[in-house]
């Protein structure tokens, strides 16, 4: 079984690890000064004197801690989620080759596929993870006619797609506007 694509997100991570050091650094720096018999820096000591005065219930300090909790459960939500769910996974010969195909160009092959078949005069495709939705408008054959022949064609389609896991397609035909038969 083959593992959805993931993304790096390389940028973010070194991103927050740059923050998280710095701070720690600055941390580290200002206890180090303090154990030797310096002032701690300025900043330190103001935010020291702002938590003597401003307890836990006032407005403003539940404000910044609603705002910090939510914060740390976005990163927390982006840190578990995948990041290419618009990525089809597809099938490799070799466990190390990771492949996938866009749901856009999964999307145009199959809309070039079903155009190919008699009477179809106009697809729209839309794909998702585990469905292509397919809505075809027929002119000139019967609608049976056509979707039997859409769902083999597309069938064979999904499966040249080589999708690690292979999609159903829900196929609907209606008559084009102003053929009714």
């Amino acid at each position: 079984m083959t593992a959805r694509l993931r993304s790096a997100r390389r940028i973010p991570a070194a991103l927050a690890a740059l923050v998280v050091l710095g701070v720690a650094g600055l941390f580290l720096y200002d206890l180090a000064a303090v154990r030797a018999h310096r002032p701690g820096m300025r900043w330190r000591r103001e935010l020291a004197h702002q938590l003597e005065r401003h307890t836990p219930a006032d407005l403003w300090v539940m404000v910044a801690g609603g705002i910090l909790a939510v914060a740390g459960a976005v990163l927390l939500v982006l840190a578990v989620t995948p990041g290419l769910r618009r990525i089809l996974t597809m099938r490799t010969a070799d466990a190390e080759v990771r492949a996938g195909l866009d749901r856009k160009g999964a999307a145009q092959v199959l809309r070039d596929r079903a155009m190919e078949v008699s009477g179809v005069r106009s697809v729209r495709v839309r794909v998702g993870r585990s469905r292509a939705g397919v809505r075809a408008a027929s002119h000139f054959r019967e609608l049976e006619e056509v979707r039997a022949d859409l769902d083999a064609v597309l069938a064979v389609g999904i499966e040249e797609l080589g999708l690690a896991h292979p999609m159903e397609p829900r196929v609907r035909v209606n008559r084009a506007a102003g053929n009714k038969r």
